[in-house]
């Protein structure tokens, strides 16, 4: 491992907000004594084969400028095998920079505490998520979120965040429980019907929904929130309530602790899995939290 930090950068996000974060991340970075090498893909896979590279040649940390997607693109590279993380959250959600309590939109502040950390030798050592080969620092989402974003996914217009609002219209006139089959750690598996069911190794997603409100980073265990069936009335009353993390005092809602979650969808439907707002695939799908498998510079 060397004094060289790759500084990952998406010159994408938040419209532009990446690329002018890069300049005054890194001149903090420099002006600490540190090397700073750039590393921006063509695209997402060649990024990561790229910060891959980076990694296994040694590098002795990696500072994702960017927004959640490039939180979770980085995570992919770094998870497991002891390089550390900074990130500097320009994004537009940054639910990973709050859970983690990093400075948000402001890249001199990220930076700054990006140096402290390596100088003093330091970070706090995470737990991550994995779905397969695919890790994840905050959410797994299933249900009627991901409906949502699948729709909007699909949507030509409008542009921008606006399409969520009309997906989430769409398919709340289209709401209807969902029949899942879930498992526990080892328990039995269980049928359970709900409108959505979140995975959580960090506590928010969707830029500041606290899904999954009580979460810890290094418990070694995912809070699990379900939202039972509802009606419409009830969803659009609950939903609210989600911003402040007070939701799971509804009745229609409850929590479990596990290190182990699966996930399907019982009578052969179809429902896409999102973890850190990126799509997974469909269900059926497992869950582990993986102990320490981060090392953060906080």
């Amino acid at each position: 491992m060397t004094s060289e930090i790759t500084l990952f950068v998406n010159p994408t996000a938040g419209r532009g907000r990446g690329v002018r974060a890069a300049g005054p991340a890194a001149r903090v970075l420099r002006d600490a004594g540190y090397g700073v090498r750039t590393v921006v893909g063509e695209d997402a896979a060649d990024a990561l084969a790229r910060l891959r590279t980076a990694v296994a040649d040694g590098t002795g940390a990696v500072v994702a400028v960017g927004g959640d997607g490039m939180v979770s693109l980085a995570l992919q590279a770094v998870a497991g095998t002891g390089t550390p993380l900074g990130v500097v959250a320009v994004g537009t959600g940054n639910d990973f920079a709050r859970a983690t309590g990093l400075p948000v939109r402001d890249p001199a502040a990220a930076a700054g505490a990006v140096a402290r950390a390596l100088r003093e030798g330091g970070g706090r050592e995470l737990d991550l998520g994995r779905t397969g080969e695919r890790w994840f620092g905050t959410v797994l989402a299933s249900g009627f979120d991901s409906r949502v974003n699948d729709r909007g996914n699909r949507m030509r217009r409008p542009r921008g965040r606006l399409r969520y609002d009309v997906a989430m219209l769409a398919e709340l006139a289209a709401l209807r429980p969902i029949p899942y089959r879930v498992r526990f750690d080892d328990a039995p598996e269980r049928e359970i019907e709900a409108t959505l069911i979140a995975v959580g190794n960090g506590s928010s997603y969707g830029g500041g929904m606290r899904i999954c409100a009580d979460a810890v980073m290094d418990d070694g265990l995912f809070d699990v929130c379900v939202v039972g069936p509802c009606s419409r009335t009830t969803l659009l009353r609950v939903f609210p309530r989600v911003y402040r993390g007070t939701h799971p005092t509804h009745p229609v809602v409850t929590v479990h602790r596990a290190a182990r979650v699966r996930l399907a969808v019982d009578g052969g439907g179809e429902l896409t899995g999102y973890a850190d707002g990126e799509r997974i695939g469909p269900l059926p799908l497992t869950a582990e939290t993986v102990p320490g498998a981060l090392r953060l510079l906080v």
